[in-house]
C-alpha cells in the first residue's frame, strides 16, 4: 500500500499518509494481509471503527455499556476499574484486560501494564491486524464476506453501509 493510495482513499495530509503507510504495510506484513481484496476489507473496517483514523481509543461517558465492562470476567476485568483502564483502544476497539494480555503477548510487550500504548503508532495498528488475525478474518475477505466480518468485529450490522462505502472506495483505488 503506498502514500498515494491512502491520499486516494482519504484527503490525509503528506505526513499522516506517510504515517499510515508505515503502520498498515507492517501490519499488512505481519498478520499476512497480503492481497488487494484482503487489504480493502481490512481498511474498509478500520476507516469505519477509527473513524478514518481520527480515533484510537473509545469516546468514554461513560455509557451504560461501559459501564457494564467493570467486573466482566469474559473480558478478563477482575480487578477494581478494569473496565476503564482496559476500555477500548486501537483502530479495532481491544476491551478487556485478557484482550490486551493477549495481544502484548502476542507481540512480546507487556499491555496489560502499558494499556495506553494500544492507542498509539505503531500499536494502534498492530492491535487491529492481531485481533484481524485472531478472529480469522483474511479467510472471510478472501470470499469478499463483509457482513460476517463486519459482525465479527463489532457483533451485529453497526455502520454496515458506511463500512461497504469504504469497502468500494478501496477497491476502486486498487482497481478490483
Amino acid at each position: 500500500m503506498t502514500k498515494e493510495q491512502l491520499k486516494q482513499i482519504w484527503n490525509w495530509d503528506d505526513n499522516k499518509a506517510a504515517a499510515l503507510e508505515v503502520a498498515l504495510n507492517d501490519t499488512f506484513e505481519k498478520f499476512e494481509i497480503n492481497t488487494p481484496l484482503r487489504q480493502c476489507h481490512f481498511l474498509a473496517q478500520v476507516m469505519h471503527e477509527s473513524g478514518c483514523f481520527k480515533y484510537d481509543r473509545e469516546l468514554w461517558g461513560p455509557t451504560e455499556t461501559q459501564k457494564r465492562y467493570e467486573g466482566r470476567k469474559d473480558l478478563g476485568n477482575v480487578y477494581p476499574g478494569d473496565g476503564f483502564k482496559f476500555r477500548g483502544r486501537g483502530w479495532i476497539q481491544l476491551t478487556g484486560r485478557a484482550n490486551y494480555e493477549s495481544f502484548g503477548k502476542a507481540i512480546q510487550m507487556d499491555m496489560g501494564q502499558n494499556p495506553d500504548m494500544v492507542a498509539r503508532m505503531p500499536w494502534v495498528a498492530l492491535a487491529a491486524g492481531w485481533f484481524w488475525d485472531t478472529r480469522n478474518l483474511n479467510a472471510l475477505a478472501d470470499i469478499d464476506d463483509v457482513v460476517t466480518i463486519t459482525k465479527r468485529i463489532n457483533g451485529g450490522k453497526n455502520g454496515l453501509d458506511d463500512r461497504k462505502k469504504w469497502l468500494l472506495k478501496c477497491k476502486q483505488v486498487f482497481k478490483l
